[in-house]
């Protein structure tokens, strides 16, 4: 990895900005990150060694460009298009550009941009859902060839699914904020994004958690030095197809304080066993109910991304469809709110064998 800075210095345009590091680390050494200014590195992807090489190359990896700035912040208009040239000329070489600054895309490309460049990735940050609905539909309707979307420092939940249903985001990452001003950070908004992620086929990254994270309920200050660490030992990031979430640990809950919860929610209360169910289930026998439950498991809650995830089953039409919606067993999503096991992983027969034995306990429950 490499990173090239043109210039340094920007201006605060969103609520993601508020703490922004680069401000920070400026102010710790009486600078003011405001002030913008082309620096000494500005053709870095063409300068040279003694032998006469470049002194990037592609062994560096990719090259992280404008990472103390914004490379289309207005006061840059000047110099823009130089580095345009440089990156055009060096086609060996991949260049991502993180930005929150979108909207100014379409007038700072070169003419010659057309569908868009493949040595570039353009990377659009949205910190919480009304930045979402602002850049990504521009982002969606730009000529680009790589595109990534960033959250983070993540300020809130944040819905992308449809989005990226649209199949033009390579990757998503997530991450918390930090500094002594950090603010919080919230497990379930990491979760809900990688779930849509899983749905739609997008490799997705928990990259940190921030100094401030909120995890079950609880609250945790993490020094600097463990936000990335710890969001890597979750083992929440994921690649379709790669079994990546198979090293999750996670508890099942107990059976009493779950059904305790469940009984709860006004939702999952919405549903019994009507007359015709339950008389469907007596003529049947449990025996016959319970190996149409471990089917519907398997075939419709086993795959690491179940077709139709969130819709495959019904609201009614079988006794274990409706006892699904009761018990929370009806999605992926659901299994990892209410049960605690992770999206994104093949359920093993142990988890599948739990599963169908909650389904029974609400139906031989529902019959008494």
């Amino acid at each position: 990895m490499t990173i090239w800075n043109p210039w340094h210095g920007c201006h605060k345009i969103s609520e993601g900005c508020a703490n922004c590091y680069v401000y920070r680390r400026d102010e710790s050494i009486g600078k003011d990150a405001s002030i913008i200014a082309k620096t000494g590195g500005y053709d870095l992807p063409l300068k040279k060694n003694r032998q006469g090489q470049y002194k990037l190359s592609a062994e560096d990896g990719v090259v992280f460009t404008c990472m103390t700035s914004d490379f289309f912040l207005e006061e840059a208009d000047q110099w823009r298009q130089g580095c345009w040239d440089m990156i055009y000329q060096r086609q060996d070489l991949h260049f991502y550009i993180i930005t929150k600054r979108i909207h100014r895309f379409s007038q700072c490309v070169p003419s010659d941009w057309g569908s868009g460049w493949d040595n570039v990735t353009i990377c659009c940050t949205c910190e919480n859902q009304d930045r979402a609905e602002y850049r990504l539909p521009i982002f969606l309707s730009l000529p680009i060839k790589h595109r990534e979307v960033i959250c983070e420092p993540m300020l809130g939940e944040i819905n992308m699914e449809k989005y990226l249903a649209a199949g033009l985001i390579g990757h998503v990452s997530c991450g918390g904020e930090s500094g002594d001003k950090a603010r919080p950070c919230d497990f379930r908004w990491i979760q809900e994004v990688r779930r849509e992620c899983i749905r739609c086929g997008v490799p997705f990254t928990f990259r940190q958690t921030g100094a401030v994270f909120i995890k079950d309920g609880r609250t945790y200050h993490l020094e600097r030095k463990l936000h990335i660490s710890q969001a890597k030992k979750s083992g929440y990031s994921y690649i379709p197809n790669m079994g990546m979430a198979d090293t999750i640990k996670y508890r099942l809950p107990d059976r009493e304080a779950l059904f305790a919860r469940l009984s709860r929610s006004d939702f999952r209360n919405r549903f019994h066993l009507s007359a015709k169910d339950k008389a469907y289930v007596a003529e049947k026998g449990m025996e016959t109910i319970r190996s149409h439950a471990q089917d519907f498991v398997e075939k419709r809650l086993s795959a690491e991304n179940p077709e139709n995830d969130g819709k495959q089953t019904p609201m009614k039409g079988h006794p274990v469809f409706i006892a699904q919606h009761a018990a929370a067993c009806c999605c992926r999503s659901c299994l990892e709110k209410w049960h605690n096991i992770p999206a994104g992983k093949v359920l093993t027969e142990g988890e599948r064998s739990y599963i169908v034995d909650v389904l029974m306990s609400w139906i031989e429950k529902e019959m008494q």
